[in-house]
């Protein structure tokens, strides 16, 4: 991370009301390297990809960081600059990774990615499926747009068909057959800054303004868990992962 800013962060993932945890979370704040995952596909399949995806992103990046002129697997994604192309392959070899797994038992199984770099004064979000990336600069913001049926309804105006049964219809995720683009998105990062990376099973559970309150508690720890209760409180049936990332000014207190 570059010494204008530090970091505080925090990570919990419960399996809440589900019989096993297919979430994945990564914390690598000394890379500035965070990610979250949500897996699918059965009771095992679900929580390979996750782990799955979280290892490919993290091995992929921290190698790079050592060794800058270290091989990728991918082709670059130029257009996005270099923090967004180090994310865009990031995430493409981890559906690279997931997509060898698919056999046997595992054969329908996938996950969403979505993570974030900071570095200097720039945070590059790369992210597939509905787990959600939140910045709190005064109101909250919703930096990624779900890949999902339902989302796409909304986006087309047709929100009025919008239909429970639509919710957890995907449209991109990591391990399909189908080609699919990594939405990557590039943005200034700003001291007091908070982040918040989550899956499903949080955001469906609470509103924009809860999200927003319990974001802006001061410990992120606290932050995390006190997201992670009030998503079970509100009647979340998913697994329930946060993960919270206070951008500081170095003068800051830790």
């Amino acid at each position: 991370m570059h010494p204008r800013f530090l970091l505080r962060c925090a990570g919990v993932s419960v399996v809440g009301r589900r019989s096993n945890n297919q979430d994945a979370l990564l914390l690598r704040p000394e890379l500035g390297l965070f990610a979250v995952a949500d897996g699918m596909g059965g009771y095992e399949g679900g929580e390979v990809a996750s782990a799955a995806v979280v290892r490919a992103i993290e091995d992929f990046v921290a190698r790079i960081a050592a060794d800058p002129e270290g091989t990728w697997p991918v082709r670059p994604r130029r257009a996005v600059g270099p923090m967004g192309a180090l994310l865009d392959a990031a995430v493409r070899a981890a559906d690279r990774d997931v997509k060898a797994l698919r056999t046997g038992r595992l054969s329908r199984m996938g996950s969403t990615a979505t993570a974030v770099l900071l570095a200097g004064d720039r945070l590059a979000i790369g992210h597939v499926g509905d787990s959600r990336v939140y910045r709190l600069r005064g109101a909250l913001e919703q930096l990624t747009d779900d890949h999902s049926v339902a989302a796409e309804l909304v986006r087309s105006g047709a929100q009025d068909v919008v239909a429970e049964q639509f919710a957890n219809c995907l449209t991109r995720a990591i391990g399909m057959p189908d080609p699919f683009a990594v939405d990557v998105r590039v943005e200034p990062l700003c001291a007091g800054d908070r982040l918040l990376l989550c899956s499903d099973g949080l955001w469906g559970a609470l509103s924009h303004d809860s999200l927003a309150t319990l974001l802006a508690i001061e410990a992120p720890a606290e932050a995390a868990q006190c997201l992670i209760d009030a998503a079970y409180a509100g009647g979340s049936t998913d697994n329930i992962s946060a993960v919270v990332v206070e951008i500081q000014s170095p003068g800051s207190n830790p």
